[in-house]
Order: C-alpha cells, then structure tokens, then sequence
C-alpha cells in the first residue's frame, strides 16, 4: 500500500518541481478494539502505525505513548469527519514537565474543570449508541505530528 500526494492530481503545471516535494505521503492505521456494552459502543485504542515512505521508517511500537490525541466520529457518513469524542492518551501520568499540555491547562485557568479535563485522558472512549450508519471512524495524530484516519464497520 502507498498514499499518493494530493498535489499529483493537479498535473505537471502546478505541481512543485522541488527536491523536498514528496510524492508519497506518510500513513497508518489506528488499532483499536470495540466493546458493546449495556450503555452503548465503546472504542479502545491500543496504538498506532505509521509508514513514512521517504525514509522507509515504520514509527510505534503497538502501544499507546506516542499517541497525542485520539478523536472520534461515533456516526460516520462517509462525507466528513466530525469530531464528537477527543482524548489524548501519551502524556498522561507524567510530570508536567513532560506534559504537552501544561501549557493549555494553565492559559485556561479557572475555564476548565480538573476532573473534566482528566477524564479526556484516556485510551477508551466513552459510550455511545450504534450508528445508523454503520460506520465510525478514528483520527490519531501522535507526537510526530503525523495524522492517520481510518474507517471501521461496527
């Protein structure tokens, strides 16, 4: 498998002609598992692969560290992505000298509850009902700053 630059399809005219434009973009797959509960479907995230083409580098290592933010369209409609769940997952438990997002929690101050805020940090969602759709998808973006997005059927 192999994920074609977008800029390919504006033909030889508008397509960079640098030594830094890539042909190839990076990809990867979420693995997650999901879980029908009484309360409705639950997704849990066990990590993340990424391919980099370029370099032939395949980042993760199947657990959850390097994963900055997960987020969730519980009702996919093959159109667009719509954010309705966000977690993060990497940072959590360490010192805020490690944590990437001391820096948020302090510019919002007193406009964020702390328990609202732990409780973004996980890597199991919340429940939710079953799409009519059939379909949810899961966007990751990790700490490289690489994004993958991958639809399932539940």
């Amino acid at each position: 498998m192999v994920r074609m630059n977008a800029d390919l399809a504006m033909g030889d005219t508008l397509l960079k002609k640098t030594g830094t434009a890539n042909l190839f973009t990076v990809f990867g797959e979420p693995d997650i598992a999901t879980d029908s509960t009484r309360d409705g479907l639950v997704v849990d995230i066990r990590g993340v692969d990424v391919y980099n083409p370029t370099t032939g580098e395949l980042r993760g290592d199947g657990g959850t560290d390097d994963i900055a933010m997960w987020m969730l369209d519980t009702a996919y409609d093959e159109e667009e992505f719509f954010v309705r769940h966000i977690y993060f997952a990497g940072s959590e438990g360490k010192p805020d000298a490690l944590d990437p997002y001391t820096r948020l929690r302090k510019a919002l101050r007193n406009d964020i509850d702390e328990s609202a805020w732990a409780s973004l940090y996980s890597t199991r969602s919340r429940p939710f009902p079953r799409p009519d759709s059939g379909k949810i998808a899961v966007k990751v973006i990790n700490h490289y700053g690489d994004e993958v997005l991958k639809v399932y059927d539940v």
